[in-house]
């Protein structure tokens, strides 16, 4: 939780105590905004379809460069084509992939602004009967694994540029319990935790950090979910719902946020309660 010295460039752990008390921040040279894009190099992965492609065509109406990082190789080749983009092959549970990804950004642009990891998969399994070892190693490799190799593979890149911003996409299944999916719900709660506290350890170095949590939205992650939500008359988000909240985020002057995404209401940071603190 600590900062590494000033001739490493790293970010180096200080001991479990050190983040109790707040480095003060510093102005970052480097702040992207949404509406000033133009130049700025951007990761996103998942890119090829969903949140991930709808994000990366408002990055690029704005003049922002990307590499589109997915498993998705035909659609995400067809995206990068119609955007002018780069596509990448990247299993973002390798940490390997990650760092490849971040690799052809610095190469093919020179630098890294943005990284949006956006990479996710439902488990399709529960903790009973119905338990499978494969598909639970598979989500917290994607939903997990995913976020914490990204941030990994982006810092170097980021910090090289002077400072610029972390998108993770969580869910509200990161605030609150899901019960059709408590796999899920137990990867996207370590994105949040991990957002709160990057954002915190990470401000000193010009580096935001925000976590976008968009409740069910109209995505292939659903699959036959969407027909049994809209059957109960659940609303379904839009894309471009999520999208708007996304450009939003990047414009908050604060960092460590968990921005919710649900029908019907203005989106905004969540308001976590404060926890008890030690008596004396």
């Amino acid at each position: 939780m600590g900062t590494g010295d000033g001739e490493s460039g790293g970010v180096t752990g200080g001991g479990l105590l050190s983040g109790l008390v707040p480095l003060p921040p510093i102005q970052a040279s480097n702040v992207v905004r949404g509406d000033d894009l133009e130049g700025k190099v951007a990761l996103v992965t998942g890119g090829s379809n969903g949140i991930g492609a709808g994000v990366a065509r408002r990055l690029a109406s704005g003049g922002a460069r990307l590499v589109l990082a997915d498993i998705d190789d035909d659609a995400g080749e067809r995206l990068a084509g119609e955007l002018d983009a780069t596509y990448v092959h990247c299993d973002v549970s390798r940490m390997e992939d990650n760092e490849a990804a971040v690799a052809i950004a610095v190469e093919r642009y020179g630098r890294l602004d943005l990284a949006f990891l956006n990479a996710g998969i439902s488990s399709g399994c529960g903790l009973g009967e119905d338990f499978d070892l494969r598909r639970y190693r598979l989500a917290m490799g994607v939903n997990l694994d995913g976020v914490v190799f990204g941030v990994h593979a982006a810092l170097p890149a980021l910090l090289a540029a002077g400072g610029g911003t972390i998108v993770a996409t969580a869910s509200m299944a990161g605030i609150v319990g899901i019960p059709s999916d408590p796999i899920y719900a137990a990867n996207k709660h370590a994105v949040v935790g991990l957002v709160r506290t990057l954002g915190q350890d990470l401000q000193s170095r010009g580096i935001r950090v925000q976590a976008l949590c968009p409740s069910f939205a109209d995505t292939a992650i659903l699959g036959e979910g969407k027909a049994v939500l809209e059957r109960l008359g659940f609303p379904v988000l839009e894309v471009a719902d999520v999208v708007e909240t996304f450009m939003r985020l990047l414009d908050s002057e604060d960092t460590g946020e968990c921005w919710f995404v649900i029908p019907g209401r203005e989106s905004q940071p969540f308001a976590f309660r404060r926890a008890p603190g030690p008596r004396a």
